[in-house]
């Protein structure tokens, strides 16, 4: 099944964005060069938007697709289906994006299955071509085009993790939890918080992420600093707000609860 997300941006959306590094110059640099780029990072500190904002800033279509364990190579490249009788060729995300020159984002790269990631290598590599066995057909990727991957260095394992002949294609690009002024900026000008109650959050943020607990695999992401904004902003209290959105969110261990919500109430107090 083809679950990827095509994103044309209309003229009049703007994506903002707050870099914290060379992030920007970096992506643009790669996509000059015609190199593929490796977005790693944990959680929801905004890797997805970044790249939103970059395809926005060089005025390319961006194609998503969310990486999965059962995505095949079919999934990415195309296949035949059955449509109103006949046999009818349909696309995969890939070669949609060759074909439009976009900006190609396979998110959580490590969850898709090994033999689904080899298909990427003529395409991120000096080749920069796709073969299509079925239609007997090697599409060259133009200029414009990109591959850009992502993924959570957190959940690396030995069976999941990228390979050394797929890392060496890319230009990796580090992320992380952006530095507490960042972060606000972002809580208040992109999500209209209010800033004395986004410093908290902030504050509260960052404790979350000095824990360490057993049981706490994940911590507070910018992600979820902004959904207990948009709680707050809908008319939920903001206690009951940070304990729904961080701690019953980041944990099933009631004691590691109890703990998250006593930092809550020492931090939103």
């Amino acid at each position: 099944m083809d679950d990827s997300v095509l994103r044309a941006l209309p003229e009049s959306t703007s994506i903002e964005y707050f870099p914290v590094g060379h992030e920007v110059e970096l992506f643009r640099a790669a996509w000059t060069s015609k190199l593929p780029v490796l977005l790693k990072g944990p959680t929801g500190v905004g890797k997805t938007r970044f790249v939103e904002y970059m395809a926005q800033d060089l005025r390319r279509p961006l194609i998503t697709v969310p990486c999965h364990e059962d995505l095949t190579a079919a999934d990415l490249v195309g296949r035949y289906i059955l449509k109103g009788g006949e046999t009818v060729w349909i696309d995969g995300p890939l070669t949609r994006a060759i074909k439009q020159g976009a900006i190609c984002y396979l998110d959580e790269i490590v969850e898709a299955r090994t033999d689904t990631i080899v298909v990427l290598h003529p395409v991120t590599d000096h080749r920069r071509e796709l073969h299509i066995e079925r239609l007997g057909q090697t599409l060259k990727a133009p200029d414009s085009f990109m591959v850009v991957m992502s993924y959570n260095p957190g959940y690396q394992t030995l069976l999941k993790d990228l390979k050394p002949s797929t890392r060496q294609r890319m230009v990796a690009i580090d992320f992380n939890f952006p530095p507490p002024e960042i972060e606000e900026r972002i809580l208040t000008s992109i999500y209209s918080i209010d800033p004395i109650f986004a410093e908290k959050l902030v504050r509260l943020g960052n404790a979350i992420r000095r824990l360490q607990a057993p049981g706490l695999s994940e911590v507070a992401s910018t992600r979820a600093l902004i959904a207990v904004g948009k709680l707050v902003k809908a008319g939920i209290e903001p206690r009951d707000a940070a304990i729904s959105a961080l701690a019953s969110a980041l944990s099933d261990d009631p004691e590691v609860v109890d703990g998250l919500t006593n930092v809550i109430d020492t931090y939103l107090a």
